[in-house]
């Protein structure tokens, strides 16, 4: 297997902006250096010539501190447990700690000093981690060739500016559509209006929350319109374009139905319980709640097509990912990065699937029966292609969600839905000093 591992002392002087490793107060920064330069030969036991070298130079206790969320509390511990015991030479002090990976950012960005060693989180905040120099560049493969093992989105969504920062964990933090097989057939699913037409025939309802700007994304990227974040973190948008009232109309009209509704997450779940709602446009974080309430006619496939000025449109998604970063503070920066990989190597990711039924972005993982025969993941896979990482600046959320119902709500007021469009975008491209005020 290829093993790239470069120069860690210059890399990582880079990241901290510190003369060398030692002077930051990296005790295994020699390690690590060590480590690179013994397989700039290209060997082919480079990987285990990194390892080696990082256990020989250790003198100390390597004392790391790790986040994982409460979900993922028992099975983070017991792949800690197999970790010291793999590199039973070494001593360590491993404390584990509960963060749920939506708020990592935020938390760690209060104090990056006092940051974790080794953290996960969103891929969503890679930007803002990267730049307040929270996460180090992944310069070194001991175990197994990062790029190479995980699906290439997962790659994209650990890579700023050409540079892999991150060790993906996940690949199923996107959405897709489930439903009642019963009410649904594989020919409704297809389409929004294939879908309304058997759900009004059953009495049933269709939950898709426009409030919520990640899934409201869907309707406009869909129809063709963009959204870029920009390097200042202001955002590109077009959404007010020529034609894009007739997407506004088109969202209006589904609501109007009474078939589609703008439910969250806990209503929808509610609502897949007491028998009210059929489908949703949802994540595999819910996926087990319609399973259970739907049992042998639980289904789930890509999102459908829906209208546009007559013609049919595919819905588009945000995709996501689940990563491992390695705090460049870290005392011991080599042991973070050895235990990152451990954490998301394939084993790791087929016991997370196993336990808790989360997508593998390990391209071997990924392609084995058990995670392929899971609805969920394979209607994700069937979304991919209509998929994107989720990019976008802070100033997105609001005037979204704000869009977002009052379409749902039917344009209450009347307003005119060019103006509607113009008032979100000017939100949407706000420069980054409005969204403080």
């Amino acid at each position: 297997m290829r093993r790239k591992l470069l120069s860690f002392l210059l890399a990582a002087t880079m990241v901290t902006g510190c003369i060398g490793l030692t002077g930051c107060g990296n005790k295994d920064a020699a390690d690590a250096d060590s480590a690179a330069q013994s397989s700039d030969a290209g060997s082919e036991n480079a990987g285990e010539d990194a390892v080696a070298n990082l256990i020989k130079s250790t003198k100390d206790t390597v004392k790391l501190t790790v986040w994982a969320s409460e979900e993922d509390q028992d099975l983070t511990k017991s792949l800690l447990d197999k970790f010291q015991k793999e590199y039973s030479d070494v001593k360590f002090n491993i404390q584990l700690g509960k963060e749920s990976e939506s708020k990592t950012k935020d938390d760690i960005l209060k104090d990056v000093d006092a940051a974790p060693d080794v953290f996960a989180f969103a891929d969503d905040q890679i930007n803002e981690l990267v730049k307040a120099g929270a996460l180090q560049e992944v310069v070194a493969d001991y175990t197994y060739d990062v790029k190479s093992e995980n699906v290439a989105g997962s790659i994209e969504a650990a890579t700023v500016d050409d540079k892999l920062y991150a060790y993906p964990m996940t690949a199923d933090n996107g959405y897709f559509m489930f439903y009642d097989s019963s009410v649904f057939s594989e020919d409704d699913v297809k389409t929004l209006d294939g879908m309304v037409a058997a759900a009004k025939k059953a009495g049933k309802k269709i939950a898709i929350e426009a409030s919520n700007a990640w899934y409201f994304y869907s309707f406009f990227k869909g129809a063709g319109y963009d959204l870029s974040l920009n390097e200042d973190g202001s955002n590109t948008c077009d959404w007010n374009g020529d034609g894009a009232t007739d997407v506004a109309q088109a969202i209006i009209d589904l609501y109007k139905s009474g078939i589609v509704v703008n439910l969250n997450d806990a209503a929808t779940v509610t609502g897949i319980k007491d028998g009210t709602v059929a489908a949703a446009v949802n994540g595999t974080w819910n996926a087990k709640a319609a399973s259970k309430a739907w049992k042998k006619n639980y289904s789930a496939c890509k999102l459908p097509t829906f209208t546009v000025a007559g013609k049919q449109v595919q819905m588009a998604s945000f995709s996501g990912c689940k990563l491992v970063g390695v705090n460049p503070r870290s005392k011991f920066v080599g042991w973070s990065m050895l235990l990152a990989e451990y954490l998301t190597n394939y084993d790791a990711q087929v016991e997370r699937f196993n336990q808790r039924e989360l997508g593998p972005s390990n391209i071997k993982a990924s392609e084995s029966d058990e995670v392929q025969s899971n609805k969920a993941i394979a209607a994700l896979a069937s979304q991919a292609e209509f998929a994107a990482p989720q990019r976008v600046g802070n100033n997105y959320w609001s005037p979204v969600e704000t869009l977002g119902k009052k379409l749902a709500d039917g344009n209450p007021k009347g307003t005119d839905l060019q103006k509607l469009l113009d008032n979100a975008v000017a939100g949407i491209t706000a420069p980054v000093e409005d969204s403080a005020k």
